[in-house]
């Protein structure tokens, strides 16, 4: 059933669209997130494994909140692997187990390319489907990614 909430259907199958990308934009750095949340070793092992729990749960929460969206604005949510991957714009690494340094790179890296995609799907929320609940959900989410980006930077010294 379509809800009615003032957004046509149009945009609301654009607006879940939108939202099953970043959905998997999320699975897919949370898979990553956990992978050196494990794998983790060296000096700093306790600091940086403790470091990616905080932040798988941050991520975890991040995901609930879309798969809820997405259900509120009348749609199915995606769920199965395949699926995330065929839309995440983040890149996995299969079978590659970086080193502590270049785990915090590829992490800064894609958070800082998630935050920039929000941008871009704020824009089309506010501007094009004229859903002002979800630019509203994704510029908290955002804001998020920037701090992790920080902590991410920290440590890198960037």
């Amino acid at each position: 059933m379509i809800p009615n909430i003032g957004i046509s259907e149009n945009h609301l199958q654009k607006t879940n669209s939108i939202l099953s990308i970043i959905l998997s934009d999320e699975m897919t750095i949370y898979i990553k997130t956990r992978k050196f949340h494990w794998n983790v070793a060296g000096e700093s092992f306790m600091e940086l494994h403790q470091l990616f729990e905080k932040q798988y749960n941050e991520l975890e929460a991040i995901i609930d909140t879309i798969a809820e969206r997405i259900g509120k604005l009348g749609n199915k949510t995606i769920g199965t692997m395949i699926e995330f991957s065929l839309l995440s714009r983040i890149v996995e690494h299969p079978n590659k187990y970086p080193v502590q340094k270049a785990m915090l790179s590829e992490l800064l890296s894609d958070h800082e390319t998630i935050t920039i995609e929000l941008r871009k799907d704020i824009a089309i929320c506010t501007n094009e489907t004229k859903d002002a609940g979800t630019a509203d959900m994704l510029t908290i989410m955002m804001q998020q990614h920037e701090a992790i980006i920080w902590i991410l930077r920290r440590y890198l010294n960037h």
